[in-house]
């Protein structure tokens, strides 16, 4: 994270600062019935809606460039940019021994992710930084990039998605000693309302020893070094 970036440590009073950014809970709002309904029909009725949509907007949707769209969007929808929705597609994450016993943190900074703002549904890209100390149990590195994108595959509010990644860490490798930080672009920002392009969103969550000043400026000094 930047110095000229806004950091946040969620939760905080002070993370929402207008009345377009606001997430009213760490849980992602979904309805009870979610996910009775089958992909397949999923993508027919989102394809169905999205050429209305078109069709509104006055696009010919007979031009050989914009006929197939419908179908492209509603599976793009349903089986990639929101398929951290629907839980079957959440990640297993096997644990092994730490049989070296390494007690230090674990950092794997610059994780790409892409996501999509849950106001106005277009996207929220930056990189996430994750560390961990093992309380007996380790994770492979690939699972912890999985369970970042598991959590950016959906719609989203950054302060959101930093409490879900560290939440699904401790859950994951019993430990409460998480930090993540995460930096981000929001095209709600940069390409439509304000229409500023360079400013970027900071958030950050941290638990148990990573709340430990000596601890917390080993992590932030950590992922701020170049590489």
């Amino acid at each position: 994270m930047k110095q000229k970036e806004t950091m946040s440590n969620t939760p905080s009073d002070d993370v929402i600062d207008d009345l377009d950014h606001v997430a009213t809970s760490f849980d992602t709002p979904l309805r009870a019935d979610a996910f009775k309904m089958d992909d397949e029909l999923k993508v027919e009725l989102i394809a169905k809606h999205f050429k209305e949509i078109m069709e509104i907007l006055g696009l010919d949707l007979t031009d050989d460039s914009l006929k197939g769209t419908p179908n492209r969007v509603a599976k793009m929808y349903v089986k990639e940019v929101f398929s951290g929705l629907n839980p079957k597609n959440k990640p297993h994450a096997r644990l092994f021994e730490n049989k070296f016993g390494y007690d230090q943190m674990l950092v794997e900074k610059e994780i790409t992710f892409y996501s999509h703002c849950e106001h106005h549904f277009v996207p929220i890209y930056g990189k996430a930084h994750v560390a961990y100390i093992s309380s007996g149990k380790v994770i492979g590195l690939s699972k912890i990039n999985r369970i970042v994108q598991y959590y950016a595959k959906r719609p989203q509010v950054q302060e959101r998605m930093t409490v879900q990644i560290a939440n699904e860490l401790r859950k994951v490798l019993n430990t409460e000693d998480v930090g993540v930080v995460i930096d981000a672009n929001h095209m709600c920002v940069s390409s439509r309302g304000v229409g500023d392009t360079n400013s970027k969103t900071g958030t950050a969550h941290f638990s148990g020893k990573f709340t430990n000043e000596d601890t917390k400026k080993e992590f932030l000094n950590y992922i701020n070094t170049p590489v």
